[in-house]
């Protein structure tokens, strides 16, 4: 429990036992609210907006669980059963036209990048094509992401590009950007992973990936601003050590900062083992670090 002059930061949000206690009196108030009704109300009461202007009910629903994980408040029961809405979902495999592609990039001809996260039939080309073609999968968006496809001027899908939330610890990125606990809390809105990077399987075309790469971060941050209301000033990602050398970010000029330590954020007693990771960043303004430390004049 935290005393009167103790803070913790919960889902990204510095909280008090001032916050704790206004918690517990709506829950008191209104045993009948939804978790749903509950934070809504709460990220209303402290104006929780992202950038554009957007209640961060979503965010307030996920600090009231973790606070019910810490035993500090009593949530009602669950009304609706939560669900992953991709993985509860069967993914129908597309008819992609899988013809090979093995020609120089010059041949190509244009090509089109489109951020679809607004695009309903452009999201579902992407979820599949990870559902289908990543090693990975793909278990679908939450927070704050982008999501770019490319295709030829004939519609076809060559790549999937997709950004999500940054790490929110990671020692090596932390240390290259040299900023403090209190400015990553303040400013980890700003960085972005991309957390996975598709060329559809029977594209063959040399320097296609580092292009790709190149164009979509041209535009990024403009995008992300439009759509949250605010600007991005890194990119990280992890390659798993293993399975790639990291070719295609080195070729994009990517620079290689350090690894992970093999563990996963929920492994506090050091025995969950995962793949080590090569941690690689794309600074995408020359005086990130100033802004991310909050000692630009």
């Amino acid at each position: 429990m935290l005393r009167a002059d103790e803070t913790t930061v919960v889902q990204g949000r510095v909280v008090r036992e001032a916050e704790v206690e206004q918690i517990r009196q709506l829950l008191a108030a209104h045993p009948q609210w939804s978790r749903r009704r509950l934070s809504q109300v709460l990220a209303t009461a402290w104006n929780w907006r992202n950038g554009a202007g957007q209640l961060k009910d979503m965010a307030a629903r996920s600090l009231l669980v973790k606070l019910e994980q810490r035993g500090w408040i009593q949530l009602p029961a669950r009304r609706v059963t939560p669900t992953n809405r991709m993985r509860a979902r069967v993914i129908v495999p597309r008819l992609w036209d899988t013809r090979p592609l093995a020609v120089p990039l010059a041949e190509l001809g244009p090509l089109e990048v489109h951020e679809v996260s607004d695009d309903a039939e452009g999201r579902e080309s992407l979820a599949t094509a990870l559902a289908q073609f990543h090693y990975r999968g793909h278990g679908g968006t939450v927070g704050e992401n982008a999501q770019y496809l490319v295709r030829q001027r004939t519609g076809r899908v060559l790549a999937a590009v997709l950004f999500g939330a940054a790490a929110w610890r990671c020692q090596d990125r932390d240390r290259f950007i040299g900023w403090s606990a209190g400015a990553r809390q303040r400013h980890l809105l700003l960085l972005t992973n991309n957390t996975r990077f598709l060329l559809m399987p029977w594209v063959r075309v040399p320097r296609l990936g580092s292009w790709i790469l190149g164009r979509v971060l041209r535009r990024l941050s403009a995008d992300w601003q439009a759509k949250y209301g605010h600007p991005i000033l890194l990119v990280e990602t992890f390659v798993e050590r293993e399975r790639f050398r990291g070719t295609v970010y080195q070729a994009a000029n990517w620079q290689r900062v350090g690894s992970t330590q093999g563990r996963t954020r929920q492994d506090r007693h050091y025995t969950l083992h995962v793949p080590v990771k090569d941690i690689y960043v794309y600074p995408l303004v020359h005086n990130f670090r100033e802004e991310l430390s909050g000692t630009s004049a």
